[in-house]
């Protein structure tokens, strides 16, 4: 079987080779409970998820005791959003999101909002931006918690995290981020971004999948959304997943020191793509702002294209246009609709997301087959 030249690495990541060798002892050889600690299985366990979780904090600038392993960034996002919200309810009861959330998020705050939250969903500019002083005008007396992603996983647009969380803690306000897709391909220093929670999922990075966490910063209150055994700081309940936990710390260790230098590389391939599809077809546009986004990450717009017709014809290149988690969906992106975006542009729209193995070979393929696939469909649908 031929395989398609994999440009969806924002849905996932293949699991590097090395990450892989460090993971497989804990699945034959050492494969104690890390909970066991009265024999070697079980410290041996404990001593590979110590050193995984220093091999994490590392990559974020965080204290390793700041971290709670959780199956991946959506239980990491549920357990700070609800956590923080049970644990801090006497202070407030209003939340402030983003329209452009994962739906991990938006869903998140659809049930708080049952619970009594008042959610207040703020709408980006056109490049996918909310300002510090958007964040300002919509803050009241009992604000209690700012929820927004660091990068976007559609549009890869960063977002002023830094500006919005300063003036956070100010006003003594939580603010959680969801930074899936920023961990392992920007330079995240905890010590110096001041945010109360971070969450974050190890396949997006070259971890499999089934592993993630949540930064909770000291002394914030929280409360566990798991019971059974007090694990985690007794923040997150459950055995410990200690081979994924040890991947994603040796995926955290390779990413941190290849971060910049990679993130140089997959940038120069993605402006290479976007150049050469923009001088061999008109009437295409990036979506998002090109000053402030990942790397690796390219939403672009080809109008008078029609979007499933055109999803369905690029056979060549493994592309999406939005989350992998709503695939299934038939509604346009609520991404690039919160935008402004009409659906047909936003049915038109095509994420590409570049990676570790992404070569120069792999953009000129995918800018011919692009090109050649556009072409088919504008000729067509002008019949």
């Amino acid at each position: 079987m031929t395989y398609p030249i994999y440009l969806d690495y924002n849905a996932t990541t293949p699991v590097d080779q090395r990450v892989l060798d460090a993971m497989l002892p804990y699945l034959t050889m050492h494969f104690g409970n890390a909970a066991s600690r009265t024999h070697v299985f079980g410290l041996k366990a404990e001593e590979a998820v110590a050193q995984a979780r220093r091999q994490v904090a590392a990559l974020i600038g965080a204290l390793p005791n700041e971290l709670v392993f959780t199956s991946g960034a959506t239980e990491s996002i549920n357990l700070a959003l609800k956590g923080a919200f049970e644990a801090n309810s006497h202070r407030g009861n209003h939340i402030i999101t983003v329209a452009t959330e994962h739906k991990a998020g938006l869903d998140t705050c659809l049930h708080l909002e049952q619970l009594g939250a008042e959610v207040t969903y703020l709408t980006p500019d056109s490049e996918g931006l909310v300002s510090p002083e958007q964040i300002e005008t919509a803050l009241r007396p009992g604000t209690l918690l700012i929820s927004m992603m660091l990068a976007n996983n559609e549009t890869g647009v960063i977002q002023p995290l830094t500006e919005i969380a300063a003036l956070a803690r100010q006003r003594n306000i939580l603010v959680h981020t969801d930074a899936t897709q920023a961990v392992g391909k920007l330079p995240i220093d905890l010590a110096r971004l001041p945010v109360d929670f971070l969450s974050f999922s190890g396949h997006k990075f070259y971890a499999p999948k089934g592993i993630g966490g949540l930064f909770v910063r000291q002394k914030t209150p929280l409360i566990a959304q798991q019971d059974g055994g007090r694990h985690e700081r007794a923040r997150r309940s459950g055995t410990l997943n200690v081979p994924g936990i040890v991947a994603m710390g040796k995926a955290a260790e390779l990413a941190q020191t290849q971060l910049a230098e990679e993130a140089v590389r997959v940038a120069r391939l993605r402006d290479r793509l976007e150049s050469g599809l923009t001088a061999r077809l008109s009437d295409v546009q990036v979506n998002g702002t090109r000053a402030h986004r990942l790397p690796n990450t390219s939403n672009l717009a080809f109008a008078n294209v029609d979007g499933e017709a055109l999803l369905m014809s690029l056979n060549e290149i493994a592309v999406s246009n939005g989350s992998a988690c709503t695939a299934a969906s038939t509604d346009p992106s609520h991404v690039l609709k919160a935008m402004g975006l009409s659906d047909e542009l936003a049915y038109s729209s095509v994420r590409f997301s570049l990676g570790r193995f992404t070569a120069d070979a792999d953009i000129d393929q995918a800018i011919s087959h692009v090109v050649t696939v556009v072409d088919r469909l504008r000729t067509y649908q002008s019949i």
